[in-house]
C-alpha cells in the first residue's frame, strides 16, 4: 500500500514546536507485551485499547501478529475484551486503503477491529470515540494509545487526555525491509532525538499527567514476566539495551511487585 503525506501531522508538527512534551510517552516499554493490561483497567480508568498496527502488532503491512507482540496482545484482549480492543492505523483502514480492503484482511485474521478514520494520527479522534461510545467509553482519558511513533500515536494519545504508551519498532534490519521507508527515517530520528537525547529526557519531565494514572510508582504498568527475571540486575532494575538503528538507548522497569 502506498501512503499519501500525513498532513495531520505536519500540521500539528508546529504545536509539537511549542510544546514539545506532547510527544512524551507516559510509560515506554520494549513492545506491548510489557504492559501490565490488568492494572491498567483495574486502577487507572482504562475501559479501551487502541494499538498501531504496523511494527506494534505486525511487521510492516504483515497480518499476522508477531511473536514478540503475542503475548501482550492477548493480554489486552482478555482483559478489555475483543469489543474494546482496536487498531488505529495510519495505512489500514485510511483513504490509502481502497474500499477498506486492508482492513478488512486484519480484521479477518487478526480478530481484531480496525477503525476507519479519514484524518491519520494524529487525527481521527471522532472515529474513535465513535467507535467506542456504545462500549461504556465516555472520554479521551478513559483510552489508552499504544504505538511506536511519537508524532503520530504518542502526539495523538496526549493531545486529547489518553493514556501513552510508547513501544520500540518490532523489526528491525532485513525484518524490517518492507517498512514505509519515510516511517522508518522518521521514526528513528523520533527516538533518537526526541527521546534518547538530553533534550527527550528533559521533555519526558514534563509529559502530560493523565487524569487517573499518577506515574509508574504509584501504579505500576510496565510489567516483568517471569522468564526475564533472570536477567534482573541488582537492587530489582532491568536494562533493556535495544538496536542502535533505531535511535534508542536503554531504559528501566520497575521492580515485580506483589
Amino acid at each position: 500500500m502506498v501512503q499519501s503525506i500525513n498532513t495531520k501531522a505536519l500540521l500539528t508538527l508546529a504545536s509539537v514546536v511549542r510544546r514539545p512534551f506532547l510527544a512524551a510517552p507516559h510509560i515506554h516499554v520494549p513492545t506491548i507485551s510489557d504492559v501490565n493490561y490488568q492494572s491498567m483497567r483495574d486502577h487507572c480508568g482504562i475501559k479501551a485499547v487502541i494499538f498501531d498496527k504496523d511494527n506494534t502488532i505486525t511487521a510492516p503491512y504483515a497480518t499476522e501478529v508477531h511473536e514478540r507482540a503475542a503475548f501482550g496482545l492477548q493480554s489486552a484482549l482478555d482483559v478489555f475484551g475483543h469489543d474494546n480492543v482496536a487498531i488505529v492505523s495510519n495505512s489500514a483502514g485510511t483513504k490509502d486503503d481502497p474500499n477498506y480492503e486492508d482492513a478488512i484482511e486484519i480484521e479477518t485474521k487478526l480478530g481484531i477491529n480496525v477503525i476507519r478514520h479519514d484524518e491519520k494520527k494524529p487525527g481521527g479522534l471522532k472515529e474513535v470515540l465513535q467507535h467506542f461510545e456504545d462500549k461504556g467509553v465516555k472520554d479521551p482519558c478513559e483510552i489508552c494509545m499504544v504505538g511506536d511513533r511519537l508524532l503520530t500515536d504518542i502526539v495523538f494519545g496526549n493531545l486529547y487526555g489518553m493514556l501513552t504508551v510508547h513501544c520500540l519498532p518490532l523489526c528491525t534490519g532485513s525484518e524490517n525491509k518492507s517498512d514505509n521507508k519515510v516511517a522508518s527515517v522518521l521514526r528513528t530520528m523520533e527516538n533518537k532525538y526526541m527521546y534518547k537525547s538530553k533534550f527527550g529526557k528533559m521533555t519526558r519531565k514534563r509529559t502530560p499527567k493523565h487524569a487517573v494514572w499518577q506515574g509508574e510508582d504509584q501504579c505500576p504498568l510496565i510489567l516483568i514476566r517471569e522468564e526475564e527475571l533472570d536477567n534482573i540486575g541488582e537492587g530489582g532494575e532491568k536494562s533493556i539495551e535495544n538496536d542502535e538503528n533505531d535511535g534508542e538507548e536503554s531504559v528501566e522497569t520497575k521492580p515485580l511487585t506483589e
